[in-house]
């Protein structure tokens, strides 16, 4: 079972800007407006310099700077924050290793700078460090980060080696629990130093609770964890769903299911099914709650129906489940801490401090993806451990191995060497002020804060003045609305401010190779064709309803990569082509100067090719009969919320229009509670589906692509030539050479046309003109390089 909305508690494992996110990783979002709100955040640690300096600009006014942001979960750390709100929080009070230009490319020269072209402009960028990648003849791989001479922390100490050594050692932990991955590259070494232990709760989850073989734990433990413990985290974990839906307004169809919380959280999360008479049923064990009668579930018994449901894995339940928190959360350190079950070195060999401001990684094999794990953020070891417990040359490194409890102390209170301090969170609102030992300069706003602002008001706010910057979701309304506030009826003016980037991510419609197959065999031609069939049909709709639901703020795509990537094929390439615009024989479907309605009716003639050469009976213009194992018609899947509320429904509805009329049946499935859709797509029973990609600077394609990666299940592609592209271009550090090999990767998915590239939209940032001087805002911003990074740089009026 999947929850509604899984992918707004783990778009950080798909930030850019913290280095030891998983980058490359993507998750599905249902992406209709309502939802799809949380984005990733952008890397405020390493900032760029342009002609003008911080010192250059003087401040107006003493008025803190008040940044809209969704709900906070307080794990303000870099180490473990757990929404994209606290890594944000996070990020304003750290630096990374490396940062990025406006067009994603990281920086290797920090110290000295690197000045890129972007938009017609030179930009300088520095950081804090450069970085020098060396292949060796054996095949290992040397990264040697040198810091910047002078960086200091807040506290005025400075940044050297060792806290990058600590912060390194932190993450590669046994006991480590937090998002990122760096544990999982090959670090010379590191499989040596992580075997031989584990934690405390694995052990007792391993174990269950009938274990009698008490070697690691202690009966007491055990019972203590499962008769005590566990329940209670249990409870506090189903609560936190409840919460999380009751934030996000996520509302079951019955008003009496929708006002008892557990009620309303067990049915938008899968759990249990709005019998729209009062009552609701459970999934896994068929249990009846009368909740409109005063029976409404528990919070236990929400946690108890999860593990009916996960036949008791908790480990799964809590990694599937969760919203902004994991069962490891609610239960005391103690249980987190790593437990010596083994042996294991104490040190990894691949980790090595050169000198007091040079480290050095090596890799036993090239993986073009480490780089961005490896530019951490790199936090103070003076302050989240223990310095009395650091000795580099006696493998000592600020704690006792298996043990964070001096950096889960700080969670809530983060410290760095950013642009700004962590003051305090107080009723919704997170304090800081100007680091004034930033290395870049001290901050030109003295204070900021981040609001927490609901959806709605995330426009009106910035008029009314109760936030000066936030980021409504962008449509065609919205930005009329904005127009609309601004005397010159433009979305800048004397009101607003508006820049409009591209979100990192793209909207598609995908299908069930599997299910949408001939004969069982899903990668034969026929299978091809008649999903291409379908596709075709569909895709010529694009542009009009895309435009129409959207205007400005997104744009079609014709390759299943977000256009914010580097790897993405442009239209000025001599072998870009529209997606599904030639016919069965390879010819193109549209000419120049063709009517939206003659593309129509070329785009249905195509598709008749498609189903004749996929073995359908053509008679008169008509499908007649389907060849076996297939249909005359196959059910999309779409989260509109019921009413329609998504940019590919309009889509939809056209092509569902047009393939009727030659005899074939999509049916849309426009679903209210969209954890149904999540649910089929894990089950392996959804045919077709509209949802979106959360990308990364990274293209790598192997979650979604790759037989083994986590989404590959959602296409059933599985194919071994697929396989040996994504898994090559892992093995290739230079960036065209892995372009090339992502373009036969993207072509190879197209013509398997178990994915349709609809759109690509935009993420808007408003700026209160009234009170922000809109000169200091960054120029040029992209994607990967917003007002974020050069947040020390904004000053009010």
């Amino acid at each position: 079972m999947k929850n509604r909305n899984k992918v707004l508690s783990v778009l950080l494992a798909t930030s850019l800007v913290l280095g030891t996110a998983a980058c490359g990783a993507q998750q599905p979002a249902s992406d209709n407006t309502g939802a799809d709100t949380q984005q990733t955040t952008e890397n405020t640690g390493d900032q760029a310099t342009e002609a003008a300096s911080t010192e250059e600009v003087a401040s107006g006014s003493d008025a803190p700077l008040v940044i809209a942001s969704d709900d906070f979960s307080e794990k303000f750390s870099e180490f473990f924050a757990a929404s994209v709100p606290d890594q944000r929080v996070a990020d304003f009070t750290s630096v990374a290793l490396l940062g990025n230009d406006r067009a994603g490319e990281l920086i290797y020269n920090g110290i000295e700078g690197e000045t890129k072209t972007y938009n017609g402009t030179d930009y300088t960028y520095q950081g804090i460090a450069d970085c020098v990648v060396t292949e060796n003849a054996d095949g290992t791989v040397d990264y040697e980060f040198k810091l910047r001479d002078g960086v200091k922390f807040s506290d005025g100490e400075e940044l050297t080696a060792d806290d990058v050594i600590f912060s390194y050692y932190v993450y590669i932990d046994p006991s480590y629990d937090g998002s990122a991955s760096t544990y999982a590259l090959p670090i010379k070494g590191l499989a040596e130093y992580r075997s031989g232990s584990d934690t405390l709760f694995n052990l007792l989850v391993k174990g269950g609770a009938d274990n009698t073989d008490f070697t690691f734990v202690t009966e007491d433990q055990q019972k203590k964890f499962f008769e005590t413990d566990l329940p209670e985290a249990g409870a506090k974990f189903a609560q936190s769903i409840a919460d999380y839906c009751t934030a996000k307004g996520y509302l079951a169809a019955t008003e009496a299911v929708a006002k008892a919380d557990i009620a309303n959280a067990m049915a938008n999360w899968g759990f249990a099914k709005d019998n729209e008479d009062g009552t609701i049923t459970t999934a896994a064990t068929g249990t009846t709650f009368d909740v409109a009668g005063g029976q409404a579930p528990t919070a236990e018994d929400f946690w108890n129906e999860m593990m009916a449901s996960y036949e008791g894995d908790v480990v799964t339940l809590s990694d599937t489940e969760q919203a902004d928190s994991g069962i490891l959360d609610f239960l005391s350190d103690d249980y987190k801490v790593a437990i010596e079950t083994g042996d294991s070195v104490d040190h990894v060999e691949g980790i090595q401090k050169v000198d007091d401001h040079t480290v050095k990684i090596t890799l036993t094999e090239v993986d073009a993806t480490a780089i961005y794990q490896l530019a951490i953020m790199v936090s103070p070891m003076h302050y989240y451990g223990d310095p009395s417990k650091y000795d580099y040359d006696n493998n000592k490194f600020g704690f006792e191995k298996g043990d964070l409890s001096s950096v889960r102390a700080k969670t809530t209170t983060p410290m760095g060497a950013g642009p700004y301090k962590f003051e305090k969170f107080e009723n919704k609102i997170v304090y800081m002020t100007a680091n004034e030992n930033y290395w870049e300069g001290v901050p030109v706003t003295k204070n900021l804060q981040f609001k927490v602002t609901s959806n709605a008001d995330k426009e009106s706010g910035v008029v009314q003045g109760t936030v000066d910057i936030s980021d409504p979701s962008a449509s065609k309304s919205a930005l009329e609305q904005i127009a609309g506030e601004n005397s010159n009826g433009e979305i800048s003016g004397d009101k607003l401010t508006t820049v409009l980037t591209d979100y990192r991510g793209y909207g598609y419609i995908g299908m069930n190779s599997e299910n949408v197959c001939v004969g069982g065999e899903n990668g034969s031609e026929a299978s091809k064709n008649l999903r291409k069939a379908i596709a075709t049909v569909i895709s010529v709709y694009r542009d009009v309803t895309i435009d129409s639901y959207y205007g400005e703020a997104a744009s079609v795509i014709n390759y299943p990569i977000s256009n914010t990537s580097w790897a993405a094929p442009q239209a000025s390439d001599p072998d870009y082509k529209v997606a599904f615009s030639v016919d069965v024989n390879g010819n193109d479907i549209y000419t120049a100067g063709m009517s939206e309605d003659e593309k129509y009716a070329a785009a249905l003639e195509a598709a008749l090719g498609y189903f004749e050469a996929a073995g359908y009976t053509v008679t008169d213009g008509k499908l007649t009969a389907a060849p076996e194992g297939a249909k005359l018609g196959y059910e999309v899947m779409i989260g509109g919320g019921g009413s329609g509320d998504h940019p590919s429904f309009g889509i939809l509805t056209a092509a569902s229009e047009s393939l009727k009329t030659i005899g074939f049946d999509l049916q849309i499935n426009d679903l209210s509670d969209t954890s149904i859709l999540w649910n089929a797509l894990e089950a392996g029973t959804a045919e077709l589906w509209c949802a979106a990609w959360q990308t990364t600077l990274d293209p790598d394609m192997f979650q979604i692509y790759h037989s083994e990666g986590g989404s590959a299940g959602h296409y059933r592609i599985y194919s071994d030539e697929l396989d040996k592209l994504v898994l090559e271009a892992r093995t290739v550090t230079d960036q065209a050479v892995r372009k090339a090999l992502y373009k036969e990767a993207l072509d190879f998915v197209v013509d398997y046309a178990c994915e349709i590239p609809v759109y690509q939209r935009q993420d808007c940032n408003i700026f209160s003109t009234e009170r922000i001087n809109v000169d200091t805002i960054t120029p040029d911003q992209t994607t990967y390089y917003t007002y974020l990074n050069e947040i020390h740089k904004i000053a009010m009026n």
